[in-house]
């Protein structure tokens, strides 16, 4: 079962790996990066960042949807991280019982697209406009959304930051 989804661009890192898994209790993270499933080096350095103790798992978005959706893994507590709104929408449109979203860090590291700048939406979140709109068609899902960098921080609603 999906016990934590979050949107972090950096995927696995130290706020994933010392406090949101230690702060969520799961026994399971799963890397749902098309990108990252493709590249032997990211996945060697997203696993030397892993947690000790937590299997982790680097697939791509159907592999993670089919993973997730296996009745076998009703039994585990899951974190399935994702880098960007696409990719969590994708995922949301194909797997029930999702509790809520937790975005975490955007936009400072991914790549530039010419002609289309980004601004600041919060402390820790850069969006151009076709990120706003996958925000956006996130926070359309009905699914609850919050913006949280640390388990610390107070929650904040993603449908106020992306009006």
């Amino acid at each position: 079962m999906i016990t934590f989804f979050r949107i972090d661009e950096r995927l696995i890192h130290g706020q994933i790996a010392i406090k949101w898994s230690k702060h969520t209790g799961v026994s399971h993270i799963v890397v749902a990066n098309d990108a990252a499933a493709a590249n032997p080096l990211i996945q060697k350095s997203l696993m030397m960042a892993a947690p000790a103790g937590i299997k982790t798992a680097i697939k791509t978005i159907d592999e993670s949807i089919a993973l997730i959706n296996d009745p076998r893994a009703a039994s585990l507590k899951i974190m399935i991280l994702v880098n960007n709104p696409k990719d969590a929408v994708t995922i949301i449109e194909q797997v029930k019982n999702i509790p809520f979203i937790n975005v975490g860090n955007y936009g400072r590291i991914a790549p530039d697209v010419p002609g289309k700048p980004r601004k600041a939406y919060g402390r820790n979140i850069y969006c151009n406009e076709m990120e706003v709109e996958e925000f956006r068609k996130l926070v359309a899902t009905g699914l609850k959304c919050i913006y949280q960098t640390t388990p610390e921080e107070a929650a904040e609603d993603v449908s106020r930051i992306f009006k």
